[in-house]
C-alpha cells in the first residue's frame, strides 16, 4: 500500500459543529502517517470472511431482531410529532437514524448507574446472530491490524489487558462496538478512549454518499466506500462525518465500529 504523510494545518472548527458535505480526497488502500509515525491505515474492499461476517452483522441490524436506539435528532420523530403519524409511517417518510451499542457500557453516574455493564443487547436471544458476527468481524479485523500494523496490535492488546477486565472486552483490542445507522455526527474527539490505541470503522452503504470522516487538522476526508475499513487513532484528532445522502428511496449507510474506552481502569 501507498503511505500518505499527513501534514498538520490550521483550520477554525470547534466540537459541537456540524461537518458540511465535503468530497472525498483519500480514495485507495494507505497507510497513514503522521510525524513519521504509521498511525493508522484506510482498506477500500474487505475480502473473505470479514466481508461474509459484516454482511451478515449489517442485514442483522437492520432487521427487527437487533434492539435499536432511535436517535432523538432523528427524522422519524421529528416526522411522528408534526404530522401525528405511527412511528412506522414516519420511517417511510424519513432518514432512520439510530445505532446499537455492544460490549461494555461505561458507568454513567448521571443515570443513576455509577458501575460498569455489558450492554443489555446481549440478553437479547433474537440477537445473538448478530452479537456473533459482530464479535468475529472484531477479531477479523484485529488479524488485519496485526498483519499491517504489528508493533500496534501489541501495544493496544498490552494496554487492554491492562486496563479493562476481561467481561468488558470486545474481542481483544477493543471494550466496545458501536453500530451508527445514517448518523452524520458532530465534529468531536473520543476523549473517553484509551490513549495510544485505533479504533476500527467498517462501512455498510447503499444507494448513498457521504457520511465520510473528515480530519480537518490534516484536511483528510476518507471515502469509506462499501465494505471498507479505517483504523484511527480516535483520540488523536478532533473530526467529524459529512451528512449521508441518499440516492434513491433506501439509501443508507451504516458504520459497524470497534473502539478501546478508558473507562474501565478503576475495575481492573
Amino acid at each position: 500500500m501507498k503511505t500518505i504523510k499527513l501534514q498538520k494545518r490550521k483550520h477554525k472548527i470547534k466540537t459541537g459543529k456540524r461537518c458540511e458535505y465535503i468530497e472525498p480526497n483519500i480514495k485507495e488502500d494507505c497507510f497513514l502517517e503522521s510525524e513519521g509515525k504509521i498511525i493508522g491505515f484506510y482498506i477500500t474492499k474487505l475480502e473473505g470472511k470479514i466481508k461474509q461476517l459484516i454482511e451478515i452483522a449489517n442485514k442483522e441490524f437492520r432487521s427487527d431482531n437487533v434492539p435499536k436506539t432511535l436517535l432523538e435528532r432523528s427524522e422519524v420523530l421529528t416526522k411522528q410529532r408534526k404530522y401525528g403519524i405511527s412511528r412506522a409511517m414516519a420511517k417511510e417518510v424519513a432518514t432512520v437514524q439510530m445505532s446499537t451499542i455492544l460490549g461494555g457500557v461505561p458507568p454513567r453516574a448521571h443515570m443513576r448507574r455509577p458501575y460498569p455493564s455489558i450492554s443489555q443487547v446481549h440478553t437479547n436471544k433474537k440477537a445473538q446472530t448478530f452479537i456473533k458476527a459482530m464479535l468475529l468481524a472484531c477479531l477479523e479485523s484485529e488479524k488485519i491490524i496485526k498483519k499491517y500494523m504489528p508493533e500496534q496490535y501489541e501495544t493496544q492488546k498490552k494496554l487492554i489487558e491492562e486496563n479493562c477486565p476481561k467481561e468488558f472486552r470486545f474481542g481483544n483490542l477493543f471494550t466496545s462496538s458501536i453500530s451508527n445507522y445514517n448518523i452524520s455526527a458532530p465534529f468531536h474527539i473520543d476523549k473517553g478512549n484509551m490513549v495510544d490505541c485505533v479504533n476500527v470503522i467498517i462501512t455498510k452503504r447503499k444507494h448513498s454518499k457521504g457520511g465520510s470522516l473528515y480530519v480537518p487538522d490534516y484536511d483528510a476526508n476518507f471515502e469509506q466506500c462499501d465494505n471498507s475499513m479505517l483504523v484511527y487513532p480516535a483520540w488523536r484528532n478532533i473530526h467529524g462525518v459529512t451528512p449521508i445522502i441518499p440516492s434513491q428511496s433506501g439509501g443508507y449507510r451504516n458504520s459497524l465500529i470497534f473502539y478501546p474506552l478508558k473507562a474501565f481502569k478503576p475495575y481492573v
